[in-house]
């Protein structure tokens, strides 16, 4: 609260308005209601971490207003400002010295049975992985209703190039440049040698569908958009993933590139 009153005073004293909000659901997750958010609500600063803004991102994208993250711990891929530098951010806004990037978004949805679930979207990653005992999944892989192929693994990662530095990365996946727009499709612990990432246009549309592995068809997998919002599906459902209608605005204040971050990061965790 102290750099958010810190950030509130600082605008104010520039002729600016400014508030803050942080509201939470039923399920104790954050979440940014429209009466929160002032009509002529130009920008919205989070204060956190880059898991903070990919939250904010996702609560606030129908709305359309750019966001800018201060990154309260380490270096971060998304959250481009620090505690220190967040005034001269504010200088740089108010001089209107900055670039707006879209960042791409995935939607995903999942039939069970007759069932369809509701659409989710998310801006890192829709990650579909084992549930329960552990005991590895069979998974079949559409890419516009065309058969891909099928694995055995511990569950496969669909993200976005935001979300390429995440789970992704971690799994084996490429590291790709935010502002591009592709779906990658990384299989997590695959059960076999030649298992790779797949890239994909972002016009495509990605089924993967829970196959039978054993007799009993007691295997049940759980689907996590961003870390949230748990759907879980057993053998014979599907989940369809596909580019968002909408995508998250990104206002880039500082000159340092995505290279460089990516460069310190690795210099880093070396």
């Amino acid at each position: 609260m102290r750099l958010t009153r810190s950030i509130i005073s600082y605008i104010e004293g520039k002729g600016g308005s400014a508030s803050y909000a942080v509201s939470v659901d039923e399920h104790g997750s954050h979440a940014a209601k429209s009466l929160e958010i002032p009509d002529r609500t130009e920008c919205i600063i989070v204060i956190g971490g880059d898991g903070t803004l990919i939250r904010a991102a996702r609560d606030i994208v129908a709305f359309g207003i750019p966001l800018v993250g201060v990154n309260m711990g380490k270096l971060g891929y998304l959250c481009e400002l620090e505690e220190h530098t967040v005034e001269n951010a504010i200088d740089e806004l108010f001089a209107e010295h900055y670039l707006l990037e879209e960042r791409m978004m995935l939607s995903g949805y999942a039939l069970k049975g007759q069932e369809r679930t509701r659409e989710i979207t998310a801006l890192n990653d829709i990650v579909i992985h084992r549930s329960g005992a552990l005991q590895i999944v069979n998974l079949n892989v559409y890419v516009n209703g065309e058969y891909l192929y099928s694995f055995k693994a511990d569950g496969i990662i669909l993200a976005t190039p935001t979300g390429s530095t995440g789970y992704s990365m971690s799994a084996g996946g490429p590291i790709v440049d935010p502002k591009a727009k592709m779906l990658l499709m990384t299989p997590i612990n695959a059960h076999t040698l030649n298992s790779k990432s797949i890239v994909i246009s972002p016009e495509d549309e990605v089924e993967v569908e829970i196959g039978c592995r054993r007799s009993e068809k007691d295997e049940q997998v759980e689907v996590s958009f961003d870390g949230d919002n748990h759907i879980r599906l057993e053998v014979g459902d599907r989940i369809i993933v596909h580019k968002a209608q909408v995508s998250v605005r990104v206002l880039k204040i500082s000159k340092i590139s995505f290279l460089e971050i990516l460069r310190k990061k690795m210099q880093t965790y070396t």
